[in-house]
């Protein structure tokens, strides 16, 4: 980008702190179990997955998915996200996140809830909609979903 303007230098840089804001509405409508609005951060045709947790796609399923998802097995959860990194190739970009994710879960009984500490990286692909930048792919890949008082070391995944 040596040769690029200093419009198009701040134009980048303008776009990066969006992506980054977009990311902790995320994180903040997730946290806050607020469906519709987590929903309208994507594309009608985004792509939410990670396993253990599942895969939607399109918009109405991922806010189906969210709503699932909290009523059966997670409850509770605070999505710390962190060492963003962030490319802008025009109205498109990438985006990598590590998440430390304090929550509580559902055993797979559906009889008690436990404490769980989950670790993971998001990478995040995005697409400038109408000047908004919205999600068109959320891809969770857990590193270790442990329970509090176990450690990662003892049980690195709850469902181990």
């Amino acid at each position: 980008m040596s040769n690029a303007t200093i419009e198009q230098r701040l134009q980048v840089l303008e776009d990066i702190e969006a992506i980054k804001k977009l990311k902790i509405r995320y994180c903040h409508c997730a946290d806050a179990q607020d469906h519709p609005g987590f929903a309208s951060l994507f594309t009608e045709d985004a792509v939410w997955e990670g396993s253990p947790f599942g895969h939607a796609e399109g918009r109405k399923a991922i806010e189906e998915f969210l709503r699932g998802a909290q009523t059966q097995s997670l409850p509770f959860a605070l999505h710390y996200v962190m060492n963003a990194s962030v490319e802008v190739t025009g109205n498109t970009a990438v985006g990598q996140w590590y998440l430390l994710e304090p929550c509580t879960m559902t055993t797979s009984d559906g009889k008690q809830q436990q404490a769980v500490w989950g670790t993971a990286t998001y990478e995040d692909h995005f697409r400038k909609v109408n000047g908004e930048w919205k999600f068109t792919k959320v891809h969770l890949k857990p590193v270790f979903w442990t329970p509090f008082e176990q450690g990662w070391v003892k049980k690195r995944f709850v469902q181990e």
